[in-house]
């Protein structure tokens, strides 16, 4: 897929949070777990302007679920006051729920697309697709001493594989310098075979040679807004 940001305008901060459940919160009955969850959804959904949550018990050991967490972020100061807000919002949880895994980044213009991608995702729209993956990726020290022209070239023919799978849509992140990898890469889909055969055949492009870093992945299935509790069995 075309590797730019959602449709609209302004930048971006999209948060990917992964996170398990202690055994104290197992230890409760199932009604104090019941409340337990409910607040914790609700505290989880005030973090920011889009909040989506995914099953990823049984894809993934040490995982339960997944949240994917939007807002704008034009002001300088505006990641610190979402880190501020999670926190706080989060605090009185932590005893219940082990944060495993955070993937973060911002969008921003690519310098190998032109234009808006039809298949970019807007992470503020209700969700339509099933599936959820998520992983980090980082390039190699080549790539980045390869000639523009030359990368641009080899992006294009990436692009091209990515534009075949119209079923699957994609957001890219930078996080250069602010995680240890350089991107975080999100994909929605409702075909779990068809995204696989995707991947295998952007792999076999010229530009999978400068990859250093694509996982670990994370793959959730949506859970509605509609229900209660904790988005799993």
């Amino acid at each position: 897929m075309s590797p730019v940001s959602p449709p609209g305008s302004g930048r971006i901060l999209s948060h990917v949070a992964v996170y398990s459940l202690r055994s104290s919160y197992w230890g409760l009955d199932e009604e104090e777990r019941d409340r337990v969850a409910n607040a914790w959804r609700n505290a989880v959904g005030a973090a920011a302007e889009a909040v989506h949550f995914y099953r990823t018990f049984g894809s993934r050991e040490g995982s339960d679920v997944l949240v994917w967490t939007s807002m704008a972020a034009e002001a300088p100061d505006a990641p610190a006051r979402f880190f501020e807000n999670y926190g706080d919002l989060l605090r009185p949880f932590r005893r219940y729920f082990r944060l495993q895994h955070v993937l973060w980044g911002l969008t921003a213009v690519s310098p190998y697309s032109r234009g808006a991608s039809a298949r970019g995702i807007d992470p503020f729209a209700a969700r339509s697709m099933r599936y959820l993956v998520v992983y980090p990726f980082a390039k190699t020290h080549d790539w980045y001493q390869t000639p523009a022209d030359e990368r641009r070239a080899m992006m294009s023919d990436h692009i091209r594989v990515g534009r075949e799978y119209p079923s699957t849509d994609q957001l890219l992140l930078y996080s250069t310098g602010l995680q240890d990898h350089e991107f975080v890469v999100l994909y929605e889909t409702d075909d779990l075979t068809v995204f696989s055969g995707l991947v295998r055949e952007l792999r076999a492009t010229e530009v999978r040679g400068y990859t250093l870093l694509d996982t670990p992945v994370h793959l959730g299935v949506y859970a509605s807004p509609d229900a209660t509790g904790l988005p799993w069995p």
